[in-house]
């Protein structure tokens, strides 16, 4: 059995494992717990009752959340010459195409999302094996192919995510850092999960939300109560 490191002692000891906590304190909880020397992540664990193995069951789609994610989001768009002045003007980091599609054949990855239009994803679509296991294949459901690359860009940088259901029926994905306020975290977990709600499919019985977990790097994870979530 793996031996507990001083700080997740001192972790454990500040609140119960057992018990589910409302939003607000699990945010307080998490930033009480949280002792990295960077400036963590903080990630929320949504598991629902969906069979994601059915197609109508998968859950995904986007949001922005009111408070960013607290990081400066890569993108890179992939278009045609007569669209890269609006992409670069909207603040993509990397506009082109040929050459970052080569690149990335290449092994090269170094970005966090790729936008890029329906007229190019002939090209782009040969690219799924690099790109699909690294949740980087953009996708018009998650508005990452559009017309609109100007404000797909903003939308980004401005904090807007993309998130999927997992195999496991769990929805995982970061909504801050550590240094946010508490209410803060709040109000973008409440943003996440009112999204998810309204995504719920028709095919899905029995209890949607079933439970919520909030952590940073490397900290335990703090259960929430899913009804301080769904109010």
């Amino acid at each position: 059995m793996a031996r507990l490191t001083k700080n997740m002692k001192q972790s454990l000891s500040k609140f119960d494992t057992t018990k589910e906590y409302q939003l607000d304190e699990a945010a307080k909880i998490v930033k009480d717990i949280t002792y990295t020397k960077f400036d963590s992540s903080v990630d929320i664990a949504v598991k629902l009752g969906v069979d994601p193995r059915k197609a109508n069951q998968m859950v995904r789609g986007t949001v922005a959340l009111p408070n960013g994610v607290g990081k400066d989001v890569k993108v890179l768009v992939l278009c045609t010459p007569d669209k890269e002045a609006e992409a670069k003007q909207a603040g993509a980091d990397y506009v082109g195409l040929d050459e970052f599609i080569d690149k990335i054949k290449n092994g090269w990855t170094d970005i966090d999302v790729i936008i890029t239009m329906p007229s190019v994803m002939g090209k782009v679509g040969a690219l799924g094996k690099v790109l699909g296991p690294r949740g980087l294949m953009p996708n018009p459901k998650s508005g990452t192919v559009t017309m609109e690359i100007g404000k797909a860009v903003t939308e980004v940088k401005a904090g807007k995510i993309d998130f999927k259901v997992d195999k496991y029926g769990i929805v995982h994905t970061t909504i801050g850092r550590a240094s946010f306020e508490a209410d803060k975290l709040v109000e973008n977990a409440h943003e996440l999960i009112q999204t998810i709600i309204k995504l719920k499919p028709s095919a899905a019985k029995g209890t949607y939300v079933k439970s919520v977990t909030l952590s940073s790097t490397m900290s335990p994870g703090v259960k929430v109560e899913p009804k301080s979530l769904t109010v």
